[in-house]
């Protein structure tokens, strides 16, 4: 066999009666953010499509004939699910002769690692949010999650204003009102500004504290003239600790009702396990799991990101 299994010659200390206590499965896993953050939808297909159409541009006055307008198509997104499998191996006389209890249970294991891969991808958008490779997703836009050089197909609209959601600001009160007044320029594909709620900050361990007292403060953080707190009541706050492993200064604001459409988990697949028969002429056993999921998205007009990194 070409795979290594687990044996009683690497886990003799599990045969042993004497041994008062094994440790094992003894931490917690991160929270699981899929149901939090996205649009979750089951797919049978080997890939699926998203189409966006534009607006309809400003009536004009009437001079004795009407003048018609017309609508542009918005752009294409295709989200092609991939594979991902896993497993391990334990030799026969190992499942037998274990005193501790503890070999039996291992498959759990395959559970915690799978939830653990998906949680990671889940969390993608956030880790790489101005990176244009994406691992699922085809963009007929071309251009990252959060980008200065978002375009549109509408003819004759200048993107010059309004198609910019990313910054470079650290976080701080000032930049957050900074950032919170970028959304508010947001345009849609024929230049009109949207109407949207940014009610939700996104951000790593490293920024908690900094957030929390932006949030929690009666007075104005940074001075000492005793003014009221602008942000206070104002945002809801998400912290991923696993930010901090790629960035520890990014963070960024969303409309979360806009990112529940906007932001796609595809379960093609959900999580199984598989356990063959065991393998005779090895007296060895397989334990695998399988899974087949993809994240998209089809608009950006949700989140803004800064990161002064």
């Amino acid at each position: 066999m070409s795979e290594s299994p687990f044996t009683s010659a690497q886990a003799v200390k599990l045969l042993d009666k004497n041994i008062s206590k094994v440790y094992w499965d003894r931490f917690k896993g991160l929270d699981m953010i899929i149901d939090k953050l996205y649009d979750r939808i089951k797919s049978k297909k080997a890939w699926e499509e998203f189409q966006s159409v534009g607006s309809l541009p400003d009536p004009q006055r009437f001079n004795g004939v009407i003048q018609m307008q017309n609508f542009s198509m918005g752009y294409h997104t295709k989200i092609v699910p991939l594979e991902y499998a896993g497993g391990f191996i334990l030799e026969r006389r190992l499942v037998d002769t274990d005193q501790s209890g503890i070999i039996k249970k291992l498959p759990k294991q395959l559970a915690i690692a799978a939830n653990r891969k998906m949680n990671k991808i889940a969390h993608e958008p956030f880790i790489y949010p101005d990176s244009a490779a994406f691992t699922f997703q085809t963009s007929e836009e071309a251009v990252a999650l959060a980008s200065n050089s978002h375009t549109t197909k509408a003819a004759d609209v200048s993107t010059s204003t309004g198609f910019d959601n990313l910054a470079t600001y650290a976080f701080d009160a000032v930049n957050l009102e900074a950032l919170r007044l970028q959304t508010l320029g947001f345009r849609d594909d024929i230049g009109e500004r949207i109407q949207n709620n940014f009610d939700t900050i996104i951000h790593g361990s490293a920024l908690s504290a900094d957030v929390w007292e932006v949030l929690n403060s009666t007075g104005k953080t940074g001075d000492n003239l005793n003014n009221a707190n602008f942000q206070k009541g104002r945002w809801k706050d998400i912290e991923l600790p696993l930010l901090d492993d790629y960035s520890s200064t990014g963070w960024g604001i969303i409309d979360s009702m806009a990112m529940k459409d906007a932001l796609i988990w595809v379960d093609a697949v959900p999580l199984e396990f598989n356990t063959p028969p065991l393998d005779y002429d090895h007296m060895m056993r397989k334990y695998q799991d399988y899974f087949v999921v993809a994240w998209g998205f089809t608009d950006w007009r949700w989140v803004c990101w800064s990161d002064p990194a």
